[in-house]
């Protein structure tokens, strides 16, 4: 057995036992006629897809198949958010205050979170025009600016987005990787559209507060509803698909609870607080890593939960009318 062999082995551990037992060897031979004669490792490329073929096995003989799915159809309602905000934030950054009134800027904006924003903008407009993998690139570059702000904004000395801003972004994009692979032009256009809604809307509609623009009562009122929003779209998408015998909308609302759940934070930690004022850091601090725990475990007892459960006869090679993947 050559070392090439072997190590496509290992990666078959992915797959359920059974699996491995019944096409190991038929995979691990197809793999192999395909390597070039002096590969010793496998390339990244197949062990990317060896693990995804795995999983997707192993949540098949679970009885939870429509999870991944599920998870690409709240990607794009991720971004579509994420890109919704980024059109409020960064149109709020255009309209810093007066001089006259002594409050620190940074230049012709509000903060440094104009380059975050900038970048989520781009993501979107790529995300319309571009393949899903050059798509997520660009949703991967506008992630590391959001996470590499507060530190950069510290050492400039500069002024920046709160915390509370900031960290539903980041949770935003780390579902919107999950992207599916083939969305249909009409879907990768959403994340566009309603960024584009969001700067008619925030520059035109709702009229802005130079100074309260990321601080104040109303951002404790603005981000738990754009939260709530987006609870209710997911709802919707998962009742009108489960009419249809489809899960994979249950799924996604599973999903969306975490980053729901961070649009939450600055709401929850308001209601929890002793009420006399702005809520402190200590009490986001708190509630944001309960709503990090909270969220995930509550799909993972889903996923539990639904496994020990009869399976059910899915829309096989249906795809979604939403995210176009398959079940």
């Amino acid at each position: 057995m050559s070392d090439l062999e072997r190590r496509y082995l290992r990666l078959l551990r992915a797959y359920p036992a059974d699996y491995r037992r019944a096409r190991g060897a038929e995979i691990v031979g197809t793999y192999l006629d395909l390597a070039a004669p002096d590969r010793r490792w496998p390339s990244p490329a197949d062990t990317a897809d060896l693990v995804r073929g795995g999983v997707r096995q192993r949540l098949r003989a679970a009885g939870v198949a429509s999870l991944v799915p599920g998870v690409r159809l709240a990607a794009l309602l991720a971004l579509v958010t994420a890109s919704a905000l980024a059109g409020v934030w960064g149109t709020a950054e255009l309209h810093p205050p007066p001089v006259e009134w002594g409050v620190p800027h940074v230049g012709p904006f509000v903060s440094l979170g104009v380059v975050t924003w900038a970048a989520w903008l781009l993501a979107a407009v790529v995300i319309a025009v571009a393949p899903s993998r050059v798509a997520r690139w660009a949703i991967a570059l506008a992630l590391l600016l959001t996470i590499a702000l507060p530190p950069v904004a510290a050492a400039l000395d500069a002024l920046r987005p709160p915390l509370m801003v900031l960290l539903p972004q980041v949770v935003l994009g780390l579902l919107g990787l999950a992207l599916p692979g083939r969305p249909s032009r009409a879907i990768r256009l959403a994340p566009a559209l309603s960024a584009l809604l969001a700067v008619v809307a925030t520059e035109f509609l709702v009229g802005l507060d130079a100074v309260g623009t990321y601080y104040g009562a109303t951002l404790e009122i603005f981000l738990p509803t754009v939260g709530g929003l987006l609870l209710v779209v997911g709802a919707l998408l998962a009742t009108g698909l489960a009419l249809g015998g489809d899960t994979r909308g249950g799924w996604a609302l599973a999903t969306l609870l975490t980053p729901a759940g961070f649009l939450a934070v600055p709401g929850l930690a308001d209601a929890i607080g002793p009420g006399q004022g702005s809520v402190t850091f200590t009490e986001l601090a708190v509630v944001a890593v309960a709503v990090a725990l909270a969220g995930p475990a509550v799909l993972l007892l889903t996923v539990l939960f639904r496994s020990r459960q009869p399976s059910t006869p899915q829309p096989s090679g249906q795809p979604c009318p939403i995210c176009g993947a398959r079940a």
